[in-house]
């Protein structure tokens, strides 16, 4: 039993002095990030840590020299039981900062629920706290020698008292050789390689904290739900990456976005207050698990269209329907499709038949002739929308000035004149061309030219950002001519 006892303890010292180790080679490392985009319910504990200098200073002194010195305790058994108790409190200060459980659910460490490698090692220490035998160590091997002295002083009252075993002494210093042999080996990986960016200690994101962010985001009304100016597109999230001529972006982007990254992106932008996420149909299902198990009331808008595998043209919207989608959609590719195949009716059907389930209705269009159409035959949604982006970027055009396959708003001048006559709700998408175009650029068009919302795909790293450049430009509105509609 010892020396399961003993393997335990120093597979756990080791874990923890490595982190401690390594976060002062790390360099810059801090907890800031870390504690400002926690999750948990102690969320506010974390983030009031790292509003102040002083605080995360302290914070950040006490994280690197407590994992280290528990650590060694742990390894070379000294102290150890202590080490163990004041080690399984830090770790639970680690669990509740981002719980598997709750709205911080898949925001820690892996798919889990519940019971994490935090906890189980949490458990581990506090076993070794509370079981009364102990495994080998310095703290043994000097109570050998205490022993030792005893004996001798008692052989010279007692000839036959029993010596105590020079080799269960010697299994005491077991700690120091495997120290060593360790400590070697992470030097040595740390020459070759650098740091291990495997190392929670290490992973330095270049993802702007939630206490950076400028301000609130506004939001505006559509019907009676209130949404954030700007909206999760789904795309990268689907895996629709418009990558041009690279080929492999769409297998990058889902590579990318596991279901664990894509749940941390959008708790990140509901946390940073983007409220709204416009989805692909075929991410239903996953955003319906999000909302189950996090109980998430992020505004989820659905794309439809007629399914190929069906008679029924309402079938998607009967799918979202059972999943809890309120606002449902028409997909623009499929108004572009309807309308041009002289099937605008089929379009109001399916107008009528969203508002008849008390949903709102919005329609889609990367044509604006389509939308012009739908208007001249009476059918007017809850809200459009539009691709919203001009032409100034280099691969607009081919060189005999054909349209290349990444142009999406064709006619920009007859868009932003059929949006600033438009008295419903518009959101712009599509505003930064699938990234040919900067946010900055984007954005300003796209609201300067009657956009009332913008969709925006984001990766995780990237949201802060551009919540901060869409507030800035909507401080900084100076040529926009149509009035909110939303």
């Amino acid at each position: 039993m010892k020396w399961i006892l003993t393997i335990l303890r120093m597979a756990i010292g080791w874990h923890f002095l490595y982190e401690g180790v390594i976060k002062i080679v790390a360099d810059n490392w801090s907890s800031a990030n870390y504690l400002s985009n926690t999750h948990g319910f102690l969320s506010g504990f974390y983030q009031w840590l790292a509003a102040s200098p002083l605080r995360l200073e302290i914070v950040d002194f006490l994280n690197i020299y407590g994992l280290i010195l528990i650590g060694l305790a742990l390894i070379i058994g000294l102290l150890d039981k202590w080490a163990s108790i004041v080690g399984a409190l830090l770790l639970l200060l680690y669990y509740f900062a981002y719980p598997p459980f709750g709205i911080a659910l898949l925001g820690g460490d892996g798919t889990t629920y519940i019971v994490n490698s935090l906890l189980i090692e949490t458990i581990i220490l506090l076993f070794l706290f509370f079981y009364k035998q102990k495994g080998y160590g310095l703290e043994n091997l000097i109570r050998y020698y205490a022993k030792k002295k005893q004996t001798v002083a008692e052989k010279e009252t007692n000839p036959l008292a029993e010596p105590t075993s020079r080799r269960e002494a010697l299994k005491n210093i077991i700690g120091l050789p495997v120290l060593g042999v360790f400590g070697w080996g992470a030097y040595r990986s740390n020459q070759l390689y650098s740091i291990d960016a495997m190392s929670s200690a290490t992973i330095q994101l270049k993802q702007t904290a939630l206490k950076d962010l400028k301000g609130e985001l506004p939001k505006g009304k559509i019907k009676d739900r209130a949404i954030s100016r700007l909206v999760l597109g789904g795309n990268l999230i689907g895996g629709w990456s418009h990558g041009r001529d690279l080929r492999y972006t769409d297998q990058l982007f889902k590579a990318y976005n596991t279901e664990k990254k894509i749940f941390e992106t959008l708790m990140l932008c509901e946390q940073a207050g983007v409220n709204t996420i416009n989805i692909g149909f075929p991410t239903i299902g996953e955003m319906s698990k999000y909302k189950k198990l996090t109980g998430s009331k992020i505004n989820v808008i659905t794309q439809i269209g007629i399914s190929d595998n069906s008679p029924d043209i309402f079938d998607n919207v009967a799918t979202a329907i059972d999943n809890g989608i309120s606002i449902i959609q028409l997909n623009g590719e499929w108004t572009d499709r309807l309308v041009k195949e002289e099937r605008i009716e089929v379009v109001a059907r399916l107008m009528e038949r969203i508002r008849s389930e008390n949903c709102i209705a919005g329609l889609g269009a990367h044509d604006v002739n389509s939308l012009i159409a739908c208007e001249q035959s009476g059918i007017i949604p809850d809200y459009y929308m539009k691709t919203m982006h001009h032409h100034n970027y280099w691969s607009v055009q081919n060189h005999d000035n054909t349209f290349r396959d990444n142009i999406f708003c064709r006619n920009p001048e007859r868009t932003a004149e059929f949006v600033n006559q438009a008295k419903i709700p518009v959101m712009g998408f599509k505003v930064l061309a699938a990234g040919a175009i900067s946010p900055e650029d984007g954005f300003l068009w796209a609201f300067e030219n009657g956009a009332d919302f913008i969709c925006v795909g984001m990766f995780d790293f990237q949201v802060v950002n551009d919540i901060n450049i869409c507030l800035d430009t909507l401080g900084k509105l100076s040529n926009r001519k149509r009035e909110w509609y939303a």
